[in-house]
């Protein structure tokens, strides 16, 4: 992996963890508020996205749109269900959860079916990652007492069911948008200004059925959507561009480094618990991110 992705998917990181703070804030109205964020992004790219179609006039047709709206279809899934666990458990057990089980699949799936051969640093490196991933994640000793265990449960159950479907969906369109970067001669931020587009276009009708909660969102939220409509594409984008100079295999567990700046705003913002396990495990995910770098 070159000195240019890493930096490219490391700064990536540092925009996801912190946009997915800000995404945590939200309480009560998950689904307005993606399509909130959704719309300024799309909002925001759209002048980009015309600058080059009108540069390479030749990229518009069917096959663009296709391949976008199986991104957007994607992606929309992947922010509702991520929104949902914010809204259900802890950022600290979310965040990581999803994290981890994205690139594992990932990994797994471009490895058996892609036949991407990283070599053995980059392999043991994403193993290590997802090691650090589990340190994370695993629940401290709760409080004495039955009253302790029920609410380390109540917490737990549900961040690991949220956590791991978003995690699905994080493999899902990794390998989608990895297939389309590398197979066509789309543009990185034009394809991704459409597939926000089309995440805008979609969600509309059932958003518009929910005026009070679009309300709730432009009154309430309007700080977090700014956030993360700005940084939530960028992340992005980077890790498109990323995808253009190193396997997905190797982007796919490095990018997942967010999760010692999330495990550190989730003590800082939220008061969660258990930072010295926590940044442990992060620890040992820099460890890993040394093994991708000498990939």
């Amino acid at each position: 992996m070159t000195l240019t992705a890493l930096g490219l998917v490391l700064t990536a990181s540092l925009a996801h963890a912190v946009w997915n703070a800000a995404a945590k804030t939200v309480r009560g109205h998950g689904y307005a508020f993606v399509f909130a964020y959704q719309l300024v992004s799309a909002v925001l790219l759209l002048p980009m996205g015309i600058a080059i179609i009108a540069q390479q006039p030749d990229l518009i047709g069917w096959p663009l749109l296709g391949v976008a709206v199986v991104s957007g279809l994607l992606h929309i899934a992947y922010s509702v269900t991520l929104q949902i666990g914010y809204d259900r458990a802890d950022l600290g057990i979310v965040y990581p959860v999803a994290r981890g089980t994205g690139p594992v699949l990932t990994m797994l799936i471009a490895l058996a079916m892609l036949g991407e051969r990283p070599g053995w640093p980059g392999i043991l490196g994403g193993l290590i990652i997802v090691t650090g991933i589990a340190v994370v994640t695993v629940p401290g000793r709760p409080a004495a007492g039955v009253t302790g265990r029920r609410e380390s449960s109540r917490l737990l159950v549900p961040g690991l069911f949220w956590g791991g479907l978003t995690g699905t969906f994080i493999a899902g369109y990794t390998l989608w948008d990895h297939h389309v970067v590398t197979t066509t001669e789309y543009p990185p931020l034009l394809y991704f200004a459409l597939s926000s587009a089309v995440n805008a276009v979609v969600m509309a009708p059932r958003a518009m059925c929910r005026p009070a909660e679009l309300r709730a969102v432009a009154v309430s939220d309007k700080r977090a959507v700014s956030v993360v409509a700005v940084l939530s594409p960028l992340a992005y984008i980077l890790v498109l561009i990323a995808m253009q100079q190193a396997p997905v295999s190797l982007v796919a567990p490095l990018r997942e480094t967010s999760i010692i700046i999330g495990v550190l705003l989730a003590w800082w913002l939220f008061g969660e618990r258990d930072l010295g396990r926590r940044l442990a495990g992060a620890a040992i995910v820099i460890s890993g991110v040394g093994l991708i770098a000498l990939a």
